[in-house]
């Protein structure tokens, strides 16, 4: 889309091993699965739907100088991503995603570079900067919060992810609060906003509407809310996928890559939420955390 607003995307940059398995895992023993490597992390897929949206984005990450963080690079710039990715003195990360017999999937991370995060030089490019609290939740801590500051102070706007309930509830909901500061957008699942703000649904969105000025709230089978301090103000029903469930990897990164497309476009809240839906919808028609 010529003309359309710079994203700046700082996060991590990961390859998943998705491990599919056909029944319960037998400890200690073998359980058959089908595995397959996949390019992934948080920051990184939502620079790709970015891309895919025909939005000017730049990617600021971190990889390993190794063929893994070649191949990371490749990829992500034959998408259209202007990816700027640090080579750092550890490997590039990855994630086994392990999805169940039930479906229920589960991650268990390595961030190899990922912590090696780099802080900025001067001010980021664009218009928004967008940071995966990943980045926030882990040894790149100072970083991220480097990076948003330096965003607010080039008068960016800026968007945080807050990425997963449980390293945000180990973490300790004030302190990634603290840390992010003030906010324009804030991206949380219903798990995420009990950790930080819990009860009601509509008054975690006001109470979160207190640190950012636009809150929305992924709700998965219910579909998405957008509001604030003043409470919700636009909602969107969930959308049917338009395939077959493969896989649920990266279905939020997507989702959040639409809204933020339509968003900084100046889209409406209504409209920002039925496109971000549908992308997430979209997302879990292929295996791994990005199409092809």
């Amino acid at each position: 889309m010529p003309g359309a607003p710079a994203v700046t995307v700082v996060g991590d940059v990961m390859w998943d091993v998705v491990t599919r398995v056909g029944a319960p895992v037998a400890a200690g023993s073998d359980t058959p699965a089908r595995i397959v490597l996949r390019p992934g992390g948080a920051g990184a897929n939502v620079a790709h739907g970015l891309a895919r949206t025909g939005r000017d984005v730049v990617l600021v990450a971190a990889v390993g100088d190794d063929p893994l963080g070649a191949e990371a690079r490749r990829l992500l710039r034959a998408a259209g991503v202007d990816a700027r990715l640090h080579r750092a003195s550890a490997p590039t990360g990855a994630c086994v995603v392990l999805i169940g017999a039930d479906g229920e999937r589960t991650m268990l991370p390595d961030q190899g570079a990922n912590a090696l995060l780099a802080p900025p030089d001067g001010p980021p490019p664009g218009r928004h900067l967008h940071l995966s609290g990943y980045v926030l939740l882990g040894p790149a801590r100072d970083a991220g919060v480097a990076w948003l500051a330096a965003a607010r102070r080039a008068g960016l706007t800026t968007s945080l992810d807050a990425a997963s309930a449980a390293p945000l509830a180990a973490r300790g909901a004030r302190a990634l609060l603290d840390d992010a500061g003030p906010l324009d957008l804030l991206l949380v699942t219903t798990a995420e906003a009990a950790v930080l703000a819990p009860g009601p649904e509509a008054g975690a969105v006001r109470a979160l509407g207190r640190r950012a000025r636009h809150v929305v709230l992924k709700r998965g089978a219910q579909g998405a809310a957008w509001g604030g301090a003043e409470g919700v103000t636009a909602t969107a029903a969930a959308v049917p996928p338009p395939g077959a469930l493969a896989d649920a990897t990266g279905a939020g990164d997507a989702f959040a890559a639409a809204l933020l497309a339509a968003w900084t476009a100046g889209g409406e809240p209504g409209d920002c939420l039925a496109a971000a839906c549908a992308a997430g919808a979209e997302a879990v028609t292929w295996t791994g955390a990005r199409p092809g």
